[in-house]
């Protein structure tokens, strides 16, 4: 699977990602053959060229020819449902609905259900959405990566009144991303864009090592006046990389303490910003059995681990040197399961490697204890949900 990085300096929008996914080579002759089983009319898809400060991108359009009706989520879920799209393309189409649904129902205090979806409930929202969900499969993407947006500055219209830039569904979908506060004069990225963002994509983490082998650039409406209005995708491989960290190791060699108290230590130790703390059977001089308690942590701890440990055992002295790591970048995800939301951890290899996948222990432990299901049962559930949302 590829990874596609979105060069997102000018923001995005639905009509700018499906305009350079078809600039990376998704045909459009099969992408309209793919929506044609959408139970939508009243619209007509086209592309053409722009050329803005000399850089030549492709613009996607939808032309409606009807008024199209509020629709709610679970409309909009059931015509994807009911098409003869990939299932994999359903997948991420009503992913991107369905964090849109909460985005607005928090806003509009409501539930997610009950949201009448205005502009991104319109033909060509929808045609927006399903056309990246299906160029992304079509192109082999796997992971989408995105760089730090422009926030954008002043205000827009919408159906409920004139609104701030970022409109606040937007700002609620892009927590967790890079945004540069006031930057554009305009909206620089919509609802659409930003749903997209939220529901398939995650921050990129810069300096990104890639091999890449396409480049694609969808063409925004606007003409801005102080960048070309167009989003560069670029598609590719990630090289292996890895990150690295530099630690301290706070060790002692302990052979008078009841093993009962480990427990307790071990607790204050985490509470105190131990990244790791391990005990490990040893010999003493003289053939004394022992353990060995090690902590790791960061420098900015050092003195609190030392306290706790030289407070909660009965050692007299401490060994600290540092610790230089390197390992796999990891990120954090959630994914649906029937047991409900499990925390999952993902470390990539890259050059094409398959990920390593490690639910949350706690997460999957509670689901087990409340569905009343063996704990394997709600890991191997949130490892396969992974998969199929991960790629």
């Amino acid at each position: 699977m590829k990874t596609a990085y979105l060069d997102a300096f000018s923001g995005l929008s639905g009509d700018m990602l499906v305009g350079a996914m078809v600039d990376l080579g998704a045909e459009v002759n099969r992408l309209e053959r793919a929506l044609g089983s959408l139970e939508v009319g009243g619209y007509r898809i086209s592309t053409r060229r722009r050329v803005l400060s000399g850089i030549s991108a492709l613009k996607f359009e939808v032309e409606v020819s009807q008024a199209q009706p509020e629709r709610h989520l679970g409309e909009i879920r059931a015509m994807i449902d009911r098409s003869s799209l990939a299932a994999r393309t359903k997948q991420r189409a009503v992913a991107v609905f369905q964090v849109l649904a909460e985005a607005e129902a928090k806003i509009h205090d409501t539930t997610p259900e009950q949201v009448h979806f205005h502009e991104v409930g319109a033909v060509d929202s929808i045609i927006d959405v399903v056309a990246t969900a299906w160029a992304l499969d079509v192109l082999e993407v796997g992971r989408v990566l995105v760089s730090p947006l422009p926030g954008g500055s002043g205000f827009a219209r919408s159906q409920h009144g004139v609104i701030p830039v970022p409109a606040p569904a937007t700002a609620e979908l892009l927590r967790g991303f890079p945004v540069r506060i006031g930057d554009g004069a305009a909206e620089m990225v919509t609802p659409t864009g930003a749903a997209v963002l939220k529901a398939l994509a995650e921050p990129a983490r810069l300096p990104l090592t890639m091999d890449v082998e396409r480049i694609g650039y969808g063409a925004g409406t606007r003409t801005l006046e102080d960048r070309p209005n167009v989003l560069r995708i670029l598609l590719g491989e990630e090289s292996a990389a890895y990150e690295h960290d530099e630690l301290v190791e706070i060790a002692a060699n302990i052979d008078d303490l009841n093993p009962q108290v480990y427990d307790h230590v071990m607790e204050r130790l985490f509470a105190a910003g131990a990244r790791d703390v391990t005990i490990t059977p040893t010999i003493m001089k003289k053939g004394r059995p022992a353990v060995t308690l090690s902590v790791l942590a960061e420098a900015a701890h050092r003195d609190e681990v030392a306290r706790i440990i030289f407070t909660e055992t009965s050692t007299i002295g401490l060994r600290l040197h540092s610790v230089a790591r390197m390992k796999l970048a990891r990120e954090m995800h959630q994914v649906e399961t029937r047991f409900g939301k499990i925390g999952i951890k993902v470390s990539r290899q890259g050059n094409g490697g398959p990920p390593t996948i490690a639910p949350e222990y706690e997460d999957c432990k509670r689901a087990a204890l409340e569905h009343k299901v063996a704990l394997r049962s709600v890991m191997d559930e949130a490892r396969e949900a992974a998969r199929k949302t991960l790629g």
